[in-house]
């Protein structure tokens, strides 16, 4: 348990027991502030759980998965071992657990064994200080850990240690993107999805609220070091031996840490350092990174669930507003943007601004990260599309706003939510179940002779249901890319315009 003096060291290995150890309940949760609404924090800090489902009876090709040799090799009997899974859940380094996530369909009718990870969350994740080694982003050390785990133990439940696929949604994709390009994680895994959160991800300054800055989910290690150093004076833990400095931090009562200006603050990943070196889209272009089939998707409406949430207290009423929010936005390419994206051709001002944001801020980024992957690897993108699907997130519904197919939308269709779905959304569901799974074990998600068939990138997949409503569209053109390409800017000039 990372706690007391372990507090903000890299993870270990549990203690070894006798006997048999009770596992039969997930365990603790990571500490972690309500996702909305007031509320202290809940959870523990002794939290670095995983969570195994494996499928029972036989495999896909009709063979029963033999035992375990002793040492955890190869079955004595031969039969196959089946692909592994390893889930990294969303909820912006902020919220979340694994056990949220209950994958019974990807295990009986996909025939993986999926393992969901508990990571360390905000600033007992992502904090950093000199006195603590710098910025090793313990979360990612975290869910390494666990893939070490997973290689050393997967064949006890069924599964191939030479077969394992990451794959996440949101933060969970972040991560996985931090993988892809980490030297640290090289050879952990062998395939790799990322839903809604791809290498490139931003927002622009002034998307959601007046105050709010850009958004980028990966920062220089110095700008978390010096935040680092500030927040620890402001705890009183400001000594001049680092010992000192290290030994008051561990000292603080984890309440006293779980604030939201501290769990906000320490919420992004830090490059630069030995674990992830250089900016993950940036090592993407450059070829930096793990030589691994990628499936990489986003969904249409990204964008409407974080929008809707502050359009009461900023609305976006008619069209002057529009623009006004173009211009806070996107300073001088605003009129360009205005003449892509039309107010007549949305139902309110707010949908319109809201397709810009989904756009700007996770299609495109997405596609751009893809070419530089598709460069080297199999590469395969999707975009998810269904308008009518359930509200996974709870969320309140927002009057005249639809969320359609909004950010985590999908989630219903690969995990069991308990949400009803339609027949032509239970096809859907099963026909992504299966894609997803085709590619863990295969490395391609199509599964020979079978339609509709997932070509490669730059072909991207949309998955919507009804009939016909898999097929290969051109999301580049259908959502204006060449423009955002164009008017791309990096994080820090973004940051530059906000200030």
């Amino acid at each position: 348990p990372p706690t007391g003096p372990l507090r903000w060291r890299l993870p270990e290995p549990a203690a070894p027991w006798s006997g048999v150890r009770d596992a039969g309940a997930p365990g603790a949760r990571c500490v972690q502030l309500p996702p909305v609404g007031p509320g202290g924090p809940s959870g523990s800090e002794d939290c670095l759980f995983l969570n195994v489902t494996a499928p029972d009876g036989t495999a896909p090709d009709g063979t029963t998965p033999g035992a375990s040799a002793p040492d955890g090799g190869p079955p004595p009997d031969g039969t196959p071992r089946r692909p592994v899974m390893v889930w990294f859940h969303g909820g912006g380094f902020l919220n979340g657990a694994g056990d949220l996530y209950r994958p019974g369909r990807l295990a009986a009718d996909g025939g993986a064994v999926v393992v969901t990870v508990n990571y360390r969350l905000g600033v007992f994740g992502l904090f950093a200080h000199p006195a603590l080694g710098g910025a090793p982003d313990f979360a990612l050390a975290d869910q390494r850990a666990a893939l070490r785990w997973v290689r050393a133990n997967a064949a006890r439940f069924g599964g191939d240690p030479d077969r394992v696929t990451l794959f996440g949604e949101s933060a969970g994709a972040l991560s996985v993107c931090a993988h892809l390009v980490s030297p640290a994680s090289a050879g952990l895994f062998h395939r790799a999805i990322v839903q809604s959160g791809s290498c490139s991800t931003t927002m622009p300054a002034r998307a959601l609220l007046p105050g709010l800055g850009a958004y980028t989910p990966f920062v220089p290690q110095e700008r978390t070091l010096s935040e680092g150093s500030a927040a620890a004076a402001r705890l009183g833990c400001d000594r001049p031996a680092a010992a000192d400095a290290a030994a008051c931090l561990r000292g603080l009562d984890p309440g006293k840490l779980a604030t939201p200006e501290l769990m906000q603050r320490f919420s992004l990943v830090s490059y630069g350092g030995d674990p992830l070196p250089t900016e993950p889209r940036r090592a993407l272009e450059l070829g930096e990174f793990a030589r691994v089939p990628v499936v990489q998707g986003a969904n249409r409406d990204e964008m409407r669930i974080f929008l809707g949430q502050t359009l009461a207290a900023y609305p976006v009423g008619d069209p002057r507003a529009y623009r006004a929010r173009l211009r806070a936005s996107f300073g001088t390419s605003a009129d360009r943007i205005e003449a892509a994206y039309p107010v007549t051709a949305y139902r309110t001002p707010a949908l319109a601004f809201a397709a810009v944001l989904s756009d700007a801020s996770f299609l495109c980024p997405q596609l751009r990260d893809s070419r530089a992957l598709a460069r080297h690897v199999a590469t395969y993108d999707y975009r998810f599309g269904d308008r009518d699907a359930p509200n996974y997130t709870g969320l309140p519904e927002v009057a005249g706003f639809p969320y359609g197919a909004s950010h985590g939308f999908e989630l219903p269709y690969l995990f069991d939510t308990g949400l009803p779905l339609s027949a032509a959304q239970r096809s859907l569901s099963e026909r992504m179940t299966g894609y997803w799974t085709r590619f863990a074990a295969t490395g391609d998600p199509n599964t020979p002779g079978a339609a509709p068939r997932w070509p490669r990138s730059p072909a991207v997949l949309s998955l919507v249901p009804g009939p016909a409503g898999i097929r290969t569209v051109d999301a580049s053109a259908e959502h204006h890319c060449a423009l955002w390409d164009s008017v791309a800017r990096t994080p820090v000039e973004l940051e530059k315009a906000d200030s």
